[in-house]
């Protein structure tokens, strides 16, 4: 065997080995890039499970916001726009926020922000709109149904007038009443719509307007006026307050037993004078009383279409003049006499006069004294009455009073009745005479605060 052929075979294991060993390393790398690839690749879909996964939940959670909107969110603004402030603070309720607050900022949280101002001002407006056809309407009835009422009323007048049968006066007595009732809330009707109570009237004595207010109550016989009071209305003032009386007169009556008073005081205090009416009722809830104390303030605003079923006008209807006339209304428990409810219609002293032939004394005595001289009394005609006339004239008002506490109309003749006790007790069912004279009392406070 030669010397090349032992070389080849020397080497030949040698270099198969070593093509082997290249061919292994080969593959080895190989399948190093494989498995670093394939981890690439299970890490890729591992982020791309995550971010399905992320994806989904974001589905469901603009979902539950969708679902939280339809069944939370707009009924919560539709109430709120319904009856305003309802919370605990007393803040205005609002639509509330997001159920899941990360898309506050979101095109989803925005456009559902939008969607809530969207329908917030489409019912608005429409609440404006029935708003305003409500008033509109309610304006056109009262102002025909007050025509009616006042042509109703001037015929009775007119029968009044002509006739004096007392069995006649008994049987028109109801039919007066109910027109003058009727009236009265026809005007508190209109008062709430933003309607002008009544027209201009002359001062008026304090006394006279609240027996005005009397008589315009069903349960006018249960109310006991005090007997005497030297103040005067300012003649602006006189029909806002008579109806503000009569409204808190028929509240309390209505809620107190027919058997138990209303009585009426009179409190002079430094900045005016106040008209308190008490009860023997039972008195209000702390809930009813602070609604009360709201309706009576006039601070909010009158929204016919929001009023509950059934409606209540009265304390509405005193709030509204009280904050357009300048007088002040309340209700409270702690000071009534009879434990029931105190109301308290306070008029400052500018909605005051001053009483007549007062202006002209203290200006007759002013220039008496600029002149150097008293001011001569002026002389006394045969109309004038006799000093003891006046002096009892001076002691009492100017006007007979029934014994139902109104005022008596004069006879033709013009003489004077007599003066009957001041509580307002109803009268006797047989006697034709109190009835024909409570007619004519309430014909004559129509006559003056009418």
């Amino acid at each position: 065997m030669t010397p090349v052929i032992q070389d080849a075979l020397v080497w030949a294991p040698t270099g198969g080995m070593l093509a082997a060993g290249a061919l292994a390393l080969h593959y080895r790398k190989k399948a190093a890039q494989y498995r670093t690839r394939a981890g690439v690749l299970q890490d890729q879909a591992a982020e791309a499970g995550l971010r399905a996964a992320e994806a989904e939940r974001g589905i469901a959670v603009r979902d539950e916001e969708a679902q939280y909107l339809a069944e939370t969110r707009l009924p919560d603004l539709v109430y709120a726009l319904q009856f305003g402030p309802v919370g605990a603070d007393g803040t205005a309720a609002t639509a509330g926020g997001l159920r899941h607050r990360r898309l506050a900022d979101t095109v989803t949280g925005k456009a559902y922000l939008s969607v809530l101002e969207q329908v917030g001002a489409v019912a608005e407006r429409a609440s404006e709109h029935a708003e305003g056809a409500a008033r509109s309407a309610v304006q056109a009835v009262t102002r025909s149904v007050q025509a009616l009422v006042y042509e109703q009323q001037s015929a009775i007048t007119h029968l009044l007038d002509t006739q004096h049968d007392e069995k006649f006066l008994e049987l028109i007595q109801p039919i007066d009443h109910a027109a003058s009732q009727l009236a009265r809330r026809l005007q508190i009707l209109g008062v709430l719509t933003g309607m002008w109570p009544g027209r201009q009237r002359d001062d008026a004595p304090l006394l006279e307007t609240v027996r005005g207010g009397v008589s315009r109550i069903r349960d006018y016989h249960r109310v006991r006026v005090p007997k005497e009071s030297a103040h005067y209305v300012a003649g602006r003032y006189v029909e806002p307050i008579v109806l503000a009386v009569a409204e808190l007169l028929d509240n309390a009556a209505r809620h107190s037993a027919p058997s138990t008073p209303v009585e009426v005081s009179f409190l002079e205090a430094h900045h005016g004078i106040s008209i308190e009416i008490h009860d023997a009722g039972p008195g209000l809830r702390a809930e009813a009383r602070d609604e009360a104390g709201r309706r009576l303030s006039g601070e909010e605003p009158i929204r016919l279409t929001e009023l509950r079923t059934p409606p209540s006008f009265g304390h509405l209807g005193v709030g509204a003049l009280a904050a357009q006339y300048g007088f002040r209304a309340s209700v409270d428990e702690e000071h009534s006499v009879h434990g029931g409810v105190r109301a308290v219609l306070h008029i400052p002293r500018a909605l005051l006069a001053a009483p007549p032939g007062e202006s002209d004394t203290a200006r007759t005595r002013a220039q008496g004294t600029a002149a150097g001289q008293d001011p001569a009394p002026a002389p006394r005609t045969d109309a004038d009455p006799a000093p003891e006339e006046a002096a009892d004239d001076a002691a009492s008002p100017e006007y007979a009073v029934g014994e139902d506490g109104l005022p008596l109309r004069r006879r033709a003749s013009g003489a004077r009745q007599g003066r009957s006790r001041q509580t307002a007790e109803p009268p006797s069912p047989e006697a034709g005479q109190a009835l024909a004279a409570f007619v004519r009392g309430t014909e004559a406070a129509r006559n003056t605060t009418d």
